[in-house]
């Protein structure tokens, strides 16, 4: 489990839907994947108003009927909609495509031209009405936290989503410092690189040794430290049932030096990357 800032406790490992939706000959076994994935605890679902045009929230909130209680549901607005009125009506819009009448974390995607007060009034309007329980960020690199933080209620953020995995370790300089300090979870996407990362020879090494697959040792990795939330997408049960495996999985000190030896993790700041 992972807590936010609030006390709550969360899964730690949760179930991406970026690209779901997109294709409706998939729609059911995509459906059927994140409600396996309910089963096995995988509890926290991620989806956003700008993945499928929509269609991602509308299969996650089929995925979720008659088990709404059991879900903690992230989604986000993007930047361009992030005025006051603009982040209220998005989020009216999003609620209806995913059936309910609440977002337990809502993010900005990611940060725009909109001024971030604007934002933060929106949120504190759908907090106060009960259509959202919690706020965050998405793609906010330090220097983006650190200004958010300064502003008044900034620092009722609750999670700063990013793409972080084995080749994608910037965020280790001064951003994930930066959140551990404040007990502010990383919530890491593409936690596999989208599959690129899975022929790796270390990876492949690795996961040998642990008798698992190249992607259950990548997840093991980002779920190594306190504070990381893992959101790998899966399209179909068994996928599901592999992530869930890497739950189980401990890297041993030999091993995440041969993963840091591959991959060695930055020494100095680096522009915070996004897929």
């Amino acid at each position: 489990m992972a807590e936010l800032p609030s006390g709550e406790e969360v899964a730690a490992m949760g179930q991406g839907t970026w690209h779901m939706g997109e294709n409706r000959s998939s729609r059911e076994e995509e459906i059927r994947a994140l409600q396996v994935g309910l089963d096995l605890g995988l509890t926290l679902i991620d989806t956003a108003e700008m993945y499928a045009q929509g269609e991602a929230e509308r299969l996650t909130g089929e995925a979720i009927t008659g088990r709404r209680d059991e879900v903690f549901l992230v989604t986000k607005v993007l930047p361009h909609h992030a005025t006051l009125e603009g982040t209220v009506a998005a989020c009216e819009q999003s609620l209806r495509r995913l059936g309910t009448d609440r977002i337990d974390l809502y993010l900005l995607h990611w940060r725009g031209r909109v001024p971030l007060e604007e934002t933060l009034s929106a949120f504190d309007r759908l907090t106060a009405s009960g259509r959202v329980r919690h706020w965050g960020v998405s793609n906010f690199d330090a220097g983006d936290m650190a200004d958010l933080v300064a502003l008044a209620g900034g620092q009722a953020v609750q999670a700063d989503q990013i793409l972080y995995n084995l080749c994608r370790r910037g965020c280790e300089f001064d951003l994930a410092p930066w959140c551990h300090d404040r007990g502010i979870p990383i919530m890491a996407y593409s936690p596999v690189e989208q599959g690129r990362l899975l022929g790796h020879p270390a990876i492949r090494g690795v996961a040998e040794r642990h008798d698992a697959t190249p992607a259950q040792v990548a997840l093991a990795w980002t779920l190594r430290d306190d504070g990381v939330i893992a959101i790998p997408k899966a399209s179909n049960a068994s996928h599901v049932q592999e992530n869930h495996a890497a739950l189980e999985i401990r890297l041993a000190e030999e091993d995440l030096l041969v993963l840091d030896t591959a991959f060695p993790p930055p020494r100095a700041g680096r522009p915070l990357e996004m897929l």
